[in-house]
């Protein structure tokens, strides 16, 4: 009978590196909680119509790579492709519009494209979205807080572009421009950018395509048609990073491909010659609510692809230790005994990692599962331990050696190994 496999695109996350996401996930969450954000759990399942509506109907994500189906009542839904669409809608439904709210939000997200190296069907990201806010100090404080979480995850710090989109009129006039301009030229463009020139202009001038790129340097900058009040807002943006000595790049072809940004938008890139080389995208989205139903409200925000993150977070990062006591057991009375100290220790010390052997084998079986885990220290219980009512314990991470305590002196040896004064 042939195996089943997962889907194209569909990835299996392992150990260690299940591990690895999730002290790096927990970190960006821990992080953004201490800047005042909150996290928001939203449905993996949403109405086709709020990407539709928020994200544009000619935007690729819409025109071929959203997973969407009707169901049993005949109503279309998808799979979310990303997460502001739908933090959105829930600050609509709940009420949330009028006041200031900070979210961040983590998990799976979906897109139906070609798989490569830090793209998949199934991917995640962190998000994070502040509503209510229209100054440029939010902008910042996205800006800084990525910056932060960089320099957690002991990375080399990518580097920031910036640009401004203007405001949704004077989008729209930078957008016949590039219509008129790439018309020129559209017997040398690309089959995607074609299909662009007419639906998502904006879109080319992000081709990666190299027999393009002296095109897309000649076109038409953004910045020419932007008014007063938005440069005085981008300038504004500048001021402050200079201000806090955050280096940064302005990169006047960099677009957003989705429909509802508007204004500042940034990246985070650590290889500009990859395709795949952003692993941060944010920017403000002042319209989106009002698109969406909801009263006019600002709002910005950002997300980083978890992937994309994870492949260049140094592998020499520390995670923390996952199994701190190993215990081992040989004898039937000695494996009943190690069941009650399992119990026990757990509930004196529920910070520390407690794993108990459960397939028997000799002690040197048994030791080669507790290096597997990686474990600090084994607990070794045979039937001279249980005669003398004693435990020895034996380090796996340093050269002290081997000792047997007595058994009402564990707790005491425990604290001394792990509790740091």
């Amino acid at each position: 009978m042939a195996k089943i496999q997962s889907l194209r695109g569909m990835q299996d996350c392992l150990p260690p590196d299940s591990s690895r996401f999730r002290f790096v996930e927990n970190m960006l969450a821990h992080i953004s909680n201490t800047f005042g954000y909150r996290e928001i759990k939203l449905p993996i399942l949403e109405s086709t119509d709020l990407f539709k509506r928020s994200i544009g109907v000619s935007t690729d994500i819409v025109e071929k790579e959203m997973y969407s189906f009707e169901d049993s009542n005949g109503n279309s839904i998808c799979m979310r492709p990303e997460g502001t669409a739908s933090c959105a809608r829930a600050s609509i439904e709940h009420g949330l519009i009028g006041s200031q709210h900070r979210f961040w939000y983590s998990g799976p997200f979906f897109r139906h494209e070609r798989p490569q190296k830090g793209r998949y069907r199934q991917f995640h990201q962190f998000g994070v979205e502040a509503f209510g806010m229209s100054a440029p100090e939010i902008d910042i404080e996205l800006i800084m807080l990525c910056s932060n979480m960089w320099d957690a995850l002991q990375i080399k710090r990518p580097t920031l572009e910036i640009n401004s989109l203007g405001s949704h009129a004077e989008r729209r006039a930078y957008r016949q421009a590039l219509i008129d301009y790439f018309s020129q030229y559209s017997e040398k463009l690309d089959e995607d950018c074609k299909r662009r020139i007419n639906t998502n202009p904006l879109r080319i001038l992000d081709s990666k395509n190299s027999d393009l790129q002296e095109m897309i340097q000649d076109s038409p900058k953004l910045t020419k048609y932007l008014k007063k009040d938005s440069l005085e807002q981008f300038d504004a943006v500048q001021h402050i990073l200079a201000d806090n000595k955050i280096p940064y790049e302005v990169n006047p072809h960099l677009v957003r491909g989705l429909d509802y940004y508007n204004n500042l938008v940034f990246e985070w890139v650590v290889d500009k010659k990859r395709a795949q080389g952003s692993i941060c995208a944010g920017g403000r989205y002042d319209t989106l609510i009002e698109q969406l139903g909801g009263k006019s409200s600002p709002a910005a925000g950002f997300a980083i692809g978890l992937e994309r993150l994870l492949d260049i977070v140094d592998d020499k990062l520390i995670i923390p230790t996952q199994c701190h006591i190993y215990i081992a057991a040989a004898g039937a009375q000695a494996v009943f005994h190690s069941h009650n100290l399992a119990y026990t220790l757990r509930k004196e010390f529920p910070d520390l990692g407690i794993q108990l052997n459960c397939n028997g084998g000799s002690f040197k079986a048994q030791l080669k599962r507790a290096d597997k885990a990686n474990a600090e220290i084994v607990l070794l219980i045979g039937d001279e331990e249980l005669d003398a009512n004693s435990i020895s314990i034996k380090h796996l991470q340093n050269d002290k050696p081997q000792k047997t305590v007595p058994s009402q002196n564990l707790k005491k040896e425990i604290k001394s190994i792990f509790i740091k004064k």
